[in-house]
């Protein structure tokens, strides 16, 4: 499989679909946070908290986590640890936490979210939202909310466009190396 996946328009529709599930499954948005994991996790997590404001006011408080630090893989594949801003300036303590990333690959880029969150607070639960399941986990982590599932093989990439980052939206899977996350 090689291509665009996603489009603009259907990466909105999804997103808005994993907006109206996070209020429903919470019962509204009180004592919610989305925490996106850099990089595309964070303009993932503003537009949910956008789309979640619309559907039932006041928007939760939106975060960005680095896990640079986390990593178990920090090394590995010639890979060095650039960091970034870790902006959450909210206690996670007792909160239900969303967790926004991209890809959901490996489980590895999500335990070390979690490992990051939790020396913040001991939030009261993390759920995670994704745009994009390619399944070939390795750790027992999976998502709440998925914009859509794209089996792949290992040597395929899946690469996330955003216009905050890249100037336009698009999901592709490509042909190439192994990059887990």
């Amino acid at each position: 499989m090689s291509g665009r996946i996603l489009d603009a328009e259907q990466i909105r529709r999804a997103l808005k679909r994993i907006a109206h599930e996070i209020v429903e499954r919470n019962g509204g948005t009180e004592g919610l946070v989305l925490v996106g994991i850099h990089t595309r996790g964070v303009p993932l997590a503003e537009r949910l908290t956008s789309m979640i404001a619309e559907i039932e006011g006041p928007p939760p408080p939106v975060g960005a986590v680095d896990i640079s630090l986390y990593r178990d893989d920090t090394g590995r594949h010639g890979a060095s640890a650039k960091l970034m801003p870790t902006d959450i300036f909210f206690d996670v303590s007792d909160r239900k936490v969303v967790l926004v990333d991209d890809v959901l690959y490996t489980g590895r880029t999500i335990r070390s979210a979690m490992d990051a969150l939790i020396d913040l607070g001991r939030p009261s639960s993390i759920q995670l939202a994704v745009l994009i399941d390619r399944g070939h986990r390795e750790l027992p982590i999976r998502a709440d909310y998925v914009g859509k599932n794209v089996p792949t093989s290992p040597i395929e990439q899946v690469v996330v466009k955003l216009e905050e980052i890249d100037g336009t939206d698009g999901v592709f899977v490509e042909e190439g190396s192994d990059g887990k996350r």
